[in-house]
């Protein structure tokens, strides 16, 4: 036997041959070891900051961080801003905020209320960037439509946009009307950016009219649940829409008050609130889907923003103003609210039809904001014995976050005009 073939012998040897497969076997188990670990870990550990030492080994793709694209804004909670946190991003001095928003120029001595920041579970939210928004929206529309908490949420954006204008005075109102709640609709033009941002008021979206003829003296007014606001004509071309409505749809504002629900050009007096709301949203999910571009138009439609009265309902002694912080007794807060459930529902059967249909949920982080209302703090002229505002929210405040959040659910959607 000759050198080479010796050594062939002594490979194929049976001790040789289980010296390979007892090295083979052990790395095999140290590496399903390792991977058995990380995958333990990864299910522990949940947020994206604490799978950095992770990544940086290379044991995960970043594809598995939590991202603006999957991200729920709107599970967390409320924590105190601190040093390093974003301050805030414009005062009570901005002049598009109403006169009735301004809660420590009306008398609020406490500011605890603005030292708050909305931190969901999980995924951080995107730091808002004016001048990016500003760019993203250029030479477009952004449209809200709903009741006075809409108009909120509208003033609140138009502060925070303009912060990034040298130049506040060049923005204007496109008909020159001035910033009151007495306005129905408004438009302001950024002009650098050939920009509008306008608010309409429409509280039921559908239309509110006269009742047929013959109908009974107690029909004042109808809501025609099966038609679509008249103005809804100015909103098609718009680029960004963002729809709210569920304050007026209850039975104090509507049946008790002499306005009863029409459809089919008859009134159905034994039609109550909610299922009305619910028909309203179906004549407007059909509106969306018959008149707006899916490739074009961002369509968002916001949760109910809850109220916060104490002890009585708004005209009977409800009150708000004692709250200077958010709520720590989650038994205290109220369920989700009704509306909801018929904004998602219509929504998810719109999706395949219209992708750029998203549901923008404010719900839960606002029932904790008890303490961010105007309550007794109203605008000058208001009398002493009116009922609170613990419906509407003080700018800066809560609405801001809303914005946040709106800014990042375009974000997540490649937002930009066309």
């Amino acid at each position: 036997m000759d050198h080479q073939q010796q050594q062939l012998f002594s490979l194929c040897s049976v001790p040789y041959v289980f010296n390979i497969k007892k090295h083979f076997f052990v790395s095999l188990f140290s590496l399903s070891l390792l991977i058995f670990s990380t995958l333990v870990i990864f299910n522990l550990v949940g947020s994206s900051s604490s799978l950095e030492p992770l990544l940086r080994f290379g044991l995960l793709s970043p594809s598995s961080q939590n991202s603006t694209k999957d991200c729920d804004y709107s599970k967390g909670r409320w924590v105190r801003r601190t040093s390093s946190s974003s301050s805030l991003i414009y005062g009570e001095e901005c002049r598009f905020l109403d006169s009735g928003f301004r809660c420590r120029k009306n008398g609020r001595k406490d500011s605890d209320y603005l030292n708050w920041r909305w931190q969901p579970h999980g995924c951080d939210l995107p730091r808002f960037n004016a001048s990016d928004f500003l760019e993203r929206s250029r030479n477009g529309r952004i449209v809200f439509v709903g009741d006075s908490i809409g108009r909120n949420q509208w003033e609140s954006l138009m502060c925070m946009l303009s912060q990034a204008v040298p130049n506040k005075s060049e923005i204007y109102e496109v008909y020159g009307s001035p910033i009151t709640k007495h306005k129905g609709f408004l438009s302001m033009r950024f002009p650098q950016q050939n920009l509008t941002v306008e608010y309409h008021r429409t509280p039921f979206l559908v239309v509110i009219g006269r009742p047929p003829e013959h109908s009974p003296q107690e029909i004042k007014t109808t809501v025609r649940v099966d038609e679509f606001n008249w103005q809804s004509k100015r909103w098609v071309d718009s680029d960004v829409l963002v729809f709210n409505s569920g304050h007026w749809w209850n039975e104090e504002k509507t049946v008790l008050a002499g306005t009863y629900f029409e459809e089919g050009r008859k009134v159905n007096k034994t039609m109550g609130a909610m299922e009305a709301f619910e028909k309203s949203l179906k004549t407007w999910k059909s509106w969306v889907l018959e008149r707006l571009d899916p490739d074009k138009s961002y369509v968002f439609f916001r949760s109910y923003s809850p109220v916060h009265y104490r002890n009585g309902t708004w005209n009977l002694g409800g009150l708000c103003d004692a709250e200077t912080g958010p709520e720590t007794d989650k038994r205290r807060m109220e369920p989700d609210a009704a509306h909801n459930r018929y904004i998602y529902e219509a929504i998810e059967e719109m999706k395949y039809q219209h992708s750029k249909v998203k549901f923008l949920n404010i719900t839960y982080l606002t029932e904790f904001r008890k303490d961010g209302h105007p309550s007794r703090y109203r605008e000058g002229g208001t009398p002493v014995d009116a009922p609170q505002d613990c419906s509407h929210w003080c700018l800066p405040g809560v609405p801001d976050t809303w914005n946040e959040i709106f800014y990042a659910q375009l974000l997540s959607m490649n937002y930009r005009t066309k």
